[in-house]
């Protein structure tokens, strides 16, 4: 047991409120700050039954930087791990301006507000989206980067300010030296094992996952799946697929590392969280119909501009560093999304 405050923002989330489990049955005290602009406080509430402890919430965007100093105050968090953020790529494609004001200048608000409160050990919640295209499908934490879309854009533009921030820190015998891990994650799928919490998304889902869980309970009509004349096996594009409880455990050891004597006062220092290998579009769909029985309704669609064949993480870096790797199978992946999706069928309500 330990008695460390981390301070979660964007906890009530999809991936916010995986790691506040995690966190809570690590003996952590909680502290979650979100807008619920892409959440609902409903998660939190589950959060709190699954794992019989009690977090604290507080609604507010991280933008507001009265709110925050306050909150910072009167909890006295020890790290923040940083989740809030707008993420759908379509969406940064259509409204720049919203993205980069809430992603990029809600993190200059958040540091400037850590710094005041001698607050400096930062868990980011990046994406593998800051990566360029690479004629190498297997990502490493070298690869130049080179965002398509501004949401990744917001990402890489966030590493920048974050790596510049721990390389002017002065070591001063009253401050903490910044020390910040920047976690880039690859596809995210899956729920908690208890069908309790797990994907919600807004309207209809950006990623391929949620929305082949509606089409096979019957809540969307039918899948698109972009482009089948890719080289690829089957000729669909494939992607790193992670369990989400696996990727929010990389976060939990992200803080020991940070708490620990290798990790250097004022590193900044990137980590892919990914599985290593590449599942493809219709593999994703023969194994949720394997799981469930259902069949997924879908049709071959034109190739979407930007979409890369293959592309999936090397994290050997993360298994070094952090001691963290997957657990969970691509089966454990959709048995969890559908026991999700058929207990909650539309969502937090």
């Amino acid at each position: 047991m330990n008695n460390k405050t981390v301070l979660v923002t964007g906890g009530a989330g999809y991936i916010g409120s995986h790691a506040c489990i995690e966190l809570l049955q690590a003996g952590f005290k909680v502290v979650v700050v979100d807008n619920l602009s892409n959440s609902k406080p409903e998660s939190l509430t589950r959060v709190q039954q699954i794992t019989g402890k009690s977090l604290s919430f507080y609604q507010a965007d991280i933008r507001d930087k009265q709110a925050l100093t306050e909150i910072f105050a009167k909890e006295s968090p020890d790290t923040v791990i940083h989740f809030a953020g707008l993420k759908a790529v379509g969406e940064s494609c259509e409204q720049p301006q919203l993205y980069y004001h809430n992603n990029v200048y809600g993190t200059l608000v958040l540091t400037e507000v850590m710094s005041q409160a001698n607050v400096k050990q930062l868990v980011f919640s990046s994406s593998a989206t800051v990566y360029g295209e690479s004629s190498c499908p297997q990502y490493t934490e070298d690869f130049a980067l080179g965002a398509i879309n501004p949401y990744g854009r917001s990402k890489a533009m966030i590493e920048d300010i974050l790596r510049d921030l721990s390389a002017a820190d002065k070591i001063s015998p009253t401050e903490s030296p910044w020390k910040i891990a920047l976690l880039r994650y690859f596809n995210p799928i899956g729920a908690h094992e208890s069908g309790l919490i797990g994907e919600d998304p807004n309207g209809i889902p950006n990623n391929l996952m949620p929305y082949v869980a509606q089409v096979a309970i019957g809540k969307l009509t039918q899948l698109s799946v972009f482009g089948d004349d890719y080289p690829t096996r089957d000729g669909t594009g494939i992607r790193d697929y992670i369990h989400v409880v696996d990727l929010v455990k990389g976060h939990i050891n992200a803080i020991a590392a940070l708490n620990s004597e290798k990790f250097a006062a004022g590193a900044c220092k990137a980590y892919n969280l990914g599985a290593g290998r590449g599942y493809s579009v219709l593999e994703i769909i023969n194994a949720f119909e394997k799981v469930t029985g259902k069949t997924i309704n879908y049709k071959i669609s034109p190739r979407r501009a930007g979409d890369l064949a293959e592309c999936f993480a090397n994290p050997d870096l993360a298994l070094k560093e952090l001691d963290w790797k997957v657990e969970k199978t691509l089966d454990d992946m959709v048995t969890d999304t559908w026991n999700w999706q058929t207990k909650n069928p539309q969502g937090y309500i």
